[in-house]
């Protein structure tokens, strides 16, 4: 049997569900474009088997469709579907980080011939467009299928099956449920880390030495600040009533801590971090999850000609790629840090094993 799929959005996410089903037997995609120039990097990536400008043309018998598109444009376009003759039993998805909104107004919509599932593949990059597009993305990662109560089983069958293509591991959850518990998860630390970079924005503005020494530790654990400013707009907004109730909880939390240090509680300190290492330690390593995981060694590296290429050299050698090298520091007489970073766990596993057998001293 042939299936026929329509791609709406054929950026980082929907070129890499491209891939994953393109040259696989029966099976034709078809990607849309909002512009020439955009049509053409699809082209020349090589995602899809074909490519239009006309969302009509896109939409036209297929079997499933994918709207890869940001959060604040999907109800948009779930209006321009709901306008056109789809073919019977057509299944609609969509892969973004909100579910309940998009599920409500599927379901008020009552979509002609067709049925929406809400989808949410929980894995990134922090490189995007059709460019960063690859077939491995959700290899190992959670993808979040939130059907409504009155979806056939036989279409959420055939959703499921053709998601195996992806060999992400499929997960059914409520969308109110999911909003839950991703808010609190990715968008809520999202907030932290961008309210604590411009706390300390601030404090910069009287004092460069902030920045300066901001280095390292503070850059990893604050990067998801650097997330694009219009996707996180939609996002944010759109699961306010979520984020609202996680908010004033975290400022509990906080409070916690203004007393703690305010009475000199050294037991409730201790048991505070107690808590959230057990926590932590029970969390799953080898899952990709909603906040991208990063593959970095550090390296000691002493302060002499050619070392940087002569670790580069060896990891080349053994056929392990790097996606980044960073020198974080190096001073004369003062051993820098290297920065290695890998495109996942494999091949950091792969380097760290080299590298230690070569005798450097290798750290997370």
């Amino acid at each position: 049997m042939s299936i026929h799929i329509s791609i709406f959005g054929v950026g980082l996410i929907g070129g890499s569900l491209a891939l994953c089903f393109k040259g696989k037997p029966g099976i034709t995609v078809t990607g849309y474009a909002h512009t020439e120039e955009y049509a053409a990097q699809v082209i020349a990536k090589g995602v899809v088997d074909h490519v239009t400008l006309s969302a009509a043309e896109a939409a036209q018998d297929a079997d499933v469709i994918f709207l890869c598109v940001p959060v604040g444009s999907l109800e948009s376009y779930i209006q321009l579907l709901s306008e056109m003759t789809l073919k019977p039993g057509c299944i609609i998805t969509d892969v973004g980080s909100t579910k309940a909104s998009i599920t409500a107004c599927a379901s008020a919509l009552a979509l002609k011939d067709a049925c929406f599932i809400g989808g949410h593949p929980m894995a990134g990059s922090e490189r995007s467009g059709v460019g960063a597009a690859s077939s491995l993305l959700f290899e190992n990662a959670y993808y979040v299928l939130t059907p409504p109560d009155d979806v056939p089983d036989d279409k959420l069958q055939k959703l499921i099956d053709l998601l195996a293509h992806t060999r992400a591991h499929i997960v059914q959850v409520e969308p109110r449920l999911h909003d839950q518990i991703v808010g609190a998860i990715s968008h809520l630390p999202h907030i932290i880390a961008v309210a604590l970079v411009n706390q300390i924005r601030t404090y910069n503005d009287d004092n460069p030495l902030y920045r300066m020494l901001a280095a390292g530790g503070f850059r990893d654990i604050t990067r998801i600040a650097s997330s694009d400013p219009l996707v996180w707009r939609d996002i944010l907004l759109n699961n306010r009533d979520v984020l609202l109730p996680l908010l004033r909880d975290w400022n509990e939390e906080i409070q916690g801590f203004i007393a703690m240090l305010e009475n000199n509680s050294g037991p409730g300190i201790e048991e505070a971090f107690r808590r959230a290492g057990e926590f932590r330690s029970e969390l799953p390593e080898r899952r990709k999850g909603s906040i991208i995981s990063q593959y970095d060694l550090y390296i000691d590296v002493p302060d002499h000609p050619g070392i940087i290429g002569s670790i580069a050299t060896e990891l080349g050698a053994q056929g392990i790629n790097l996606s980044n090298v960073q020198i974080i520091e190096s001073r004369e007489e003062v051993p820098g840090v290297m920065r290695l970073s890998f495109r996942n766990e494999r091949e950091q596993e792969r380097a760290q094993q080299l590298l230690t057998s070569l005798g450097h001293a290798v750290y997370h």
